[in-house]
């Protein structure tokens, strides 16, 4: 196994560890099978800098770009650990992972479920709203080895008292910044609160400011691991951003000409529900196939929008921030912001959902006159200059 790396102070230089082969890793046979059937050869540099420490059994802080493969950083040290002390089809549970959305919750489930295709004694669900509770509170009363659950309905199954913590060794919280900007943070400390202490904390996110910092020094523990993985607070370098200024209301036009003659699918990101749904529709009236995805569409229609995306039904999905947090689908070349974002986070966070995986990709924002100063606002906060 490579030593892990030296690095325990966050105001350190950003930390790019050079891949490893997961073979160099101890881990058991049928998870190498299952990350090579997966495609899954060398790690990526989240990866390099935290399996090392997650299997050793320490607390770990990771700041790292979307897209950055921070998942199988979590999940693999997570079933290594189940494998070595004896996961059971039934038996208690012993790791959370907590998401902010019900589309990362089921992406970090379905990860979870390819890397143990060989290993039926690991189990998991996924908890989420937008669904019947039932199916989920059975599986919760039977036993799961992992549960993977958004805050507020893992709230619910627990005030019904289908959960039972009290065998849990490892708390992951993903895309923690989110789960703060959401307002989630007040169900997380409960959940929290309810946990061994004596158990390993693994917390990622796009950006570690203060406040995130502050609020996670009562989970982790104050030895925990720090890393900054790519630009502390930025985009991805692979990613080309471009700016267009014309009247608001050329903009509908304008977006149809320009993914006319773009390849790939696009994400387009706007404010509100009700624009999200206007843009789509503009959109398909001017022949570009295009779904709207937000938090008014059912949890079907959700499914289907994102399915429909990814399978190349519709070339561009049209989504609000908070319905497109977890995102993750391969192969986005474009990210339009419809609008100036109102955040240095949002437009990080937006942006990110393409240049992933040492891909290029190409963020794209329509301004109209009257939002000329947010985006210079916004320039100065991420520390890019948009021509």
């Amino acid at each position: 196994m490579p030593p892990p790396p030296t690095y325990t102070n966050r105001d350190q230089a950003v930390y790019d560890p050079a891949p490893v082969a997961f073979t160099s890793y101890p881990l058991s046979p049928a998870l190498l099978q299952g990350l090579k059937e997966l495609g899954y050869l060398e790690t990526r540099p989240v990866q390099s800098a935290v399996i090392p420490y997650a299997l050793a059994g320490d607390d770990v802080l990771a700041s790292a770009e979307t897209g950055s493969g921070k998942t199988v950083a979590f999940v693999l040290p997570i079933l290594e650990r189940l494998l070595r002390e004896g996961a059971e089809p039934h038996g208690a549970t012993r790791a959370l992972i907590l998401a902010p959305t019900r589309e990362l919750a089921v992406q970090i489930e379905d990860t979870i479920q390819g890397l143990t295709y060989h290993t039926p004694q690991v189990t998991s669900v996924a908890v989420y709203g937008g669904v019947p509770m039932d199916p989920q509170d059975r599986a919760l009363r039977a036993g799961v080895s992992i549960v993977v659950a958004t805050p507020g309905r893992l709230m619910d199954h627990m005030r019904g008292g289908a959960v039972n913590f009290t065998g849990l060794g490892v708390l992951v919280l993903d895309e923690a910044d989110r789960m703060m900007d959401m307002g989630f943070w007040p169900d997380v400390q409960r959940i929290v609160g309810t946990l061994p202490s004596e158990r390993q904390t693994l917390l990622f996110s796009a950006t570690l400011p203060d406040e995130v910092m502050r609020l996670s020094s009562a989970i982790v523990r104050i030895d925990a691991r720090h890393f900054q993985l790519g630009r502390a607070g930025g985009p991805a370098t692979s990613i080309t951003h471009t700016v267009h200024t014309m009247p608001r209301s050329e903009k509908v036009e304008w977006l149809a000409r320009f993914l006319r003659g773009a390849e790939g699918p696009t994400l387009v990101f706007v404010r509100t529900k009700s624009g999200a749904d206007r843009v789509a529709r503009d959109l398909a009236r001017l022949g570009v196939r295009a779904v709207a995805l937000h938090g008014d569409r059912s949890q079907s229609e959700r499914m289907a929008a994102v399915e429909g995306f990814r399978g190349g039904r519709h070339r561009v999905l049209v989504a609000t921030d908070l319905a497109a947090r977890g995102l993750d689908i391969d192969g986005i070349t474009h990210v339009v912001n419809f609008e100036v974002p109102d955040t240095p986070e949002a437009y990080v966070h937006r942006v990110g959902r393409t240049g992933r995986d040492r891909a290029t990709g190409t963020a794209v924002t329509l301004v109209a006159p009257e939002e000329l100063r947010a985006l210079r606002a916004l320039e100065k906060s991420v520390g890019l200059s948009l021509q």
